[in-house]
Order: C-alpha cells, then structure tokens, then sequence
C-alpha cells in the first residue's frame, strides 16, 4: 500500500511532541550535566532534584534541603519549606544553586545560595552548604520581587544575577567574584518590565504580569527570556516565553520588532495551545554542541498538572525558533 508522505510526516511530528513532554510533575525546571548524568532542580519542598541518563528517564532524588533553611524562616514568616525557582551553575569547581524563598503573591522574598562540590550523592564531596540571603525584597521599600534568580557572566567574566516577578520588572545586579553578595558600589538595571497600576501591590498585575528571566549568550548576543502572563491557575493558566536580546548584558534587549523589552516587547518563542494551555518558566542549555528549551507546561490531559518539556531550540536569522508550536 502506497503511504502519503504528508501523513506520515504528520505523524512522525506528532509522535515527537509527545516525547518531549516528560512524564514527571515539575515547576519552574533548571538543568545541568555532571559527568555523564544530567540533573534537574525545580521548585518542590526542600527543592526537587531528578536525574537522568538520557533527559527522558528520570529519577527522583532526595531534595537539597532535609530541612526548611532556619534564616528563610526566621525573614519570610509565611514560609513553610516550599522553595521555588532554583538556578543551577558550575563555576570555579563547585555548583552554585540559588533559589527562592517567598510568600505567594507578595513581594516579601529573598533569593538564597548553597553550593556543592558534586551532583552524585554518592561521591565522599557530596554536601550542600547554604550560604543564607542574597538578595531581599520588602513590602513597601521596594518595587521589585527576589525571586526567579539566574545567574550569568559578562564578556569580562564577571558575575551578574538576573531575577524578578511582576512589580517594576526584571533587574539586573552585579555580584562579588565569591557570587555570595551583592557588588560594592552597586549596579542595578531594570532589563524587562510591563506597563502596570502601582494603586495595588496585589499579585494580579493583569498585563504587566512578566517574570522568570533567564539569559543565553549564542554568538554576538545575550538572549534574555522571560515569561508573560500568569502561571500556576492549572488549566486557566497563559504563561508564554518571549525573548529578545543585545549586544551588551546590561541591555537593552530588543525584540525582533526593535521594541526594549524594558518597555514592553518581546517576541513569543513558546506559546500555550488546547494540549497545553500554559507553558513557561523557560531555561536554556547547551549540551555537546545542541541547545535545548527546558520548560514546564500545564497537561489538559491531567487536569492541568505542570510537566516537564525538553526540546532541541533552533536558531534562524538570529533568532530561537521552537517547534512547540508547529
């Protein structure tokens, strides 16, 4: 029987979207590989960790916290243990993972710091140590939320964090060469941010909702990658990743339409669709010589639960081209 080439490229489409969504529930995933094995850090009780062999079979692993960190607890009353937005590097000999501890829909938050000498739990230097606040946001001092921390290099190798949820946008700040402390003389830039109504400081922003940087260098350009819209509503959610970049870390970053993302822009890379109705919280990563989108999205299929979803990101005319939403 002869077979139509359309239809069977069709379905080979449709089979390889259903493989790269994982069949494990995360939020807000970061990866990285150490040695052979790749490892994955969301946002879970203690931070979730899951490793893998190939990014398609993964393997729970105890979370980095046994216990909530006593200064998170003692800083942000509301918090319980849950931690969100991790951020995963290597660096200097060591991994750097920052993290977020917050009360939801508030900005009384701080990003916080542990380090390892190992991924592999089973290595004699396995043993995460925290380092306590990096950086805090209080209620009615600031405009801007510490959370969703990124950690990124310049082109003279030193160390920035990019982080940031709703109020007056995505920041920029210089840290010390340890990476444990915020730069002296300090050095801020606002690099996204949406139009919004400060009368409230609720967490519905409405269309000023923007959060979860992440930057990307890939040849001449720092890509900055945010989330629009809003995650977490399960099946009500929108999240979508936008992007555009610039020459120079600090910005501006520009979208495909020459629009600053720090007044509004940015061009979709991944969009929600009927299967996924949100999809966000993006990472990006280069592993022997491919780059990949790690994100998570919302499954219609599972009443909205958050999957992970892995794909190989292409680039044309400069740009990250996603077949998400082929």
């Amino acid at each position: 029987m002869k077979r139509n080439p359309l239809v069977i490229s069709c379905l080979l489409y449709l089979l390889t979207v259903e493989v790269m969504a994982q069949d494990i529930r995360v939020h807000d995933p970061v990866m990285i590989k150490d040695k052979n094995v790749y490892y994955l850090f969301c946002t879970g009780m203690g931070i979730s960790v899951f490793s893998s062999p190939d990014m398609k079979h993964w393997q729970k692993e105890k979370p980095v916290f046994d216990m909530p960190p006593s200064w998170a607890i003692k800083t942000i009353p509301e918090f319980k243990g849950h931690i969100w937005a991790p951020d995963i590097s290597y660096h200097d000999g060591q991994y750097y993972l920052y993290y977020s501890v917050s009360a939801f829909g508030k900005n009384t938050s701080c990003i916080g710091l542990a380090t390892n000498k190992s991924l592999d739990a089973t290595s004699p230097e396995f043993q995460w140590i925290d380092h306590g606040k990096i950086v805090q946001s209080v209620p009615g001092r600031d405009l801007w939320n510490a959370i969703d921390p990124n950690l990124v290099f310049d082109e003279e190798q030193k160390p920035w964090l990019t982080f940031g949820s709703f109020w007056s946008g995505m920041k920029l700040v210089r840290l010390n060469e340890n990476l444990r402390e915020i730069a002296e003389p300090q050095e801020w830039h606002t690099i996204s941010k949406r139009a919004r109504d400060f009368k409230t400081d609720d967490y519905d922003a409405g269309e000023a909702a923007v959060e979860a940087p992440f930057i990307f260098k890939k040849g001449n350009y720092y890509y900055l990658f945010v989330s629009f819209d809003f995650c977490c509503r399960g099946l009500q959610s929108n999240y979508k990743v936008v992007v555009g970049r610039s020459v120079k870390l600090q910005g501006p970053y520009l979208d495909k339409a020459g629009m600053r993302m720090d007044q509004g822009g940015g061009s979709i890379v991944v969009l929600g669709n009927a299967s996924w109705p949100g999809v966000g919280h993006n990472a990006v990563y280069s592993f022997d010589g491919t780059d990949y989108l790690v994100f998570h999205a919302y499954d219609a299929k599972e009443e909205g639960k958050p999957k992970l979803i892995i794909e190989k990101l292409e680039w044309v005319d400069g740009w990250p081209v996603s077949s998400f939403n082929k």
